[in-house]
Formats: C-alpha cells, structure tokens, sequence
C-alpha cells in the first residue's frame, strides 16, 4: 500500500498532467503563422528529441532491442503512431480553427467510445449502467448533430483516434516514455521529410519567424513530453479508479477555455447535447465506483473469512467441513 506522501506526490502529477493536457489550447495558436501540418511536424521532431535525452539521462534502452525482434508490437506500434498523428493533426488544426469546445468534446465522449470498442472489438460484456450511458452518450451525438448542422466530426474523430491509441497501446504494453519515443521514431522521417519539402516550397515559418517563434515550435517536444512524464508518476502511485476521475480535467478545462477566453458560442442544442454527455459519463462514474466499492467489500470479506478459517483448531475446521 502507498504511503500518504507517495499518493500525495502521485495525485499532484495527476494534477499535473490532466491539467497540461487541458490548457494546451493556449499553446497552440501562439505558434501561428505556423499551419497546423507544419505544428504537427515539429511536435513529431522535438518529441523524439526530448523523450531520446530522457531515456539517455535514465539509462532506459533495454527495451528497444527487445521491439525490434518482436514483428506484432512493431505493428502495434506502427498502428499506434498512425492513429495518434491524426489525432494530434485535427486537435491542433480544431484548436486554431476555433473548435475548442468540439475538441473538448472529444476527450469527454473518449471513455464511453473506448466502451463501446471494447464490446465492438473485444466482445466484452457491459452492465445494465454501462450500457444506459452507452446509449446516453449516442442520443446526445444526435441532439449535438442538429445543433451543429452536422455530425460532430472533430469530436468524433478525436475519440476514435484516441480509443484506438489507447487500445494500440495496452497491447504493446511499454512505458510512457518509451511507448512514446517508439512512436515518434516512426513518425521522425516523414515529419522531417514534410518539413523539409516545406522549407523547399518557401512555406516554412521555422527560422524565417524570429528566434522566439523557433523556440515555441521546438518547445513541442517538451509540451508533448512532460505530461507524459507527470502521468507516467501518477500511474504508479494513485489508484486506477483516481486516474479515471482525473481523466475529465482536461476536457472540462478545454470546455471552460473556449467558452470563457475563446468566446465560442454555446447555443441551447448544444448546452442539451453537453447536458446529455454529461448525463452519461455521471452514470459511468457512478457504476465504476459502486462496482470497485463491492469488489474491495468482497475481497475484504475473503480476506476475514480466511483468516478465521486459519485461525481455527484442526478438529474444528474438520467437523464444520
């Protein structure tokens, strides 16, 4: 069992985390006139960079020999990479479009996609709760759907992106950091590739900005990097069901900054689709805490049940078989 301080020190990088994730929204359009591609590219570049000197620093490089020889997870990994570049390029080009409560809305439908995969991908069994925020979550979809003139893509896409990444990433099963520079690696050559061909075509902000503008596009490997840093200390430290608690920081922030400092607009239909979404992911919280309540209670009950049996004399365990 953790210690206080060490569950303290967990839920601050917690804290940490969610939190950087959900003022990233500020950070992304102070790299304009830099076009989403070319953001995404850097981040691809330097993240490597950051995560290569992290592992250097830790002395962590066991497991890249070990990948290598494994043809499945390189797969996994090449999947992983794909479908987190597509998610990284429509959050940023969303978040300088002005759709900054749609992404928002993409990282609150995230858990109950990754439900529904999971019952689509990996015929797992839902609860009666479970499948009540299920079907929560698929009419707001709908009421957002009218209220935007169209389906709600950005979010959409952000959610399948990031429950596939998700799904990639629990097969593979490695670290944070070394996950991370595993998939970077794989994104490197094309990201450098594309900026070059940009630099070629006259199209490249990087150098041509000034020196702080080159600063904040190489400040991506660290804004990408350090989170996952956080995260990685929060995971070992706090227990599962506080990490899925955490998990809404980052959307709600995201939804309070294009509200309040973007100044999206919210008009009634979507208020009732948020409304809805909201609905669902109460359920879900709730049907996840009442079933870890009653699993530690029968654990405990386990628990007491066979330390009596134990501490009973032969004779007695043997007439009350």
């Amino acid at each position: 069992m953790k210690s206080k301080s060490e569950q303290r020190i967990g839920l601050l990088n917690g804290f940490a985390a969610y939190g950087a994730w959900g003022l990233v929204p500020l950070f992304w359009p102070l790299l304009k006139p830099a076009a989403a591609g070319e953001i995404l590219a850097h981040r691809m570049v330097w993240s490597l960079g950051v995560v290569g000197i992290a592992l250097l620093v830790m002395r962590r490089w066991a497991w890249a020999g070990e990948l290598i020889r494994q043809p499945r997870k390189l797969g996994l990994i090449a999947v992983a990479a794909a479908v987190i570049t597509v998610n990284w390029g429509v959050y940023i080009w969303a978040v300088n479009a002005g759709h900054v409560v749609e992404t928002s809305l993409g990282y609150f439908i995230n858990p109950l996609v990754t439900i529904a995969m999971g019952v689509l991908l990996l015929k797992e069994r839902l609860r009666r709760a479970q499948w009540a925020a299920v079907g929560i979550a698929f009419a707001a979809v709908v009421v957002l759907t009218i209220g935007y003139g169209r389906p709600p893509w950005i979010s959409l896409v952000l959610a399948f992106s990031f429950a596939t990444y998700g799904l990639a990433k629990k097969k593979v099963n490695l670290g944070g950091l070394e996950s991370l520079a595993a998939e970077t690696a794989i994104q490197f050559l094309p990201a450098l590739g594309y900026l070059l061909w940009l630099g070629s075509q006259g199209d490249l902000t990087f150098g041509t900005e000034g020196t702080g503008h080159a600063a904040l596009l190489a400040a991506t490997g660290i804004v990408t990097a350090a989170p996952l840093v956080c995260f990685g200390a929060a995971a070992i430290r706090v227990p599962l069901s506080t990490l899925g608690l955490l998990q809404y920081l980052a959307p709600v922030f995201q939804f309070l900054l294009g509200i309040l400092y973007f100044h999206e607009a919210m008009p009634p239909e979507r208020w009732a689709g948020f409304a809805l979404v909201w609905l669902a992911l109460v359920t879900l919280t709730w049907d996840a805490l009442r079933t870890a309540h009653r699993s530690r209670a029968e654990a405990e009950a386990l628990r007491l049940e066979t330390a009596q049996r134990a501490a009973e004399p032969p004779a007695t365990r043997g007439a009350t078989a």
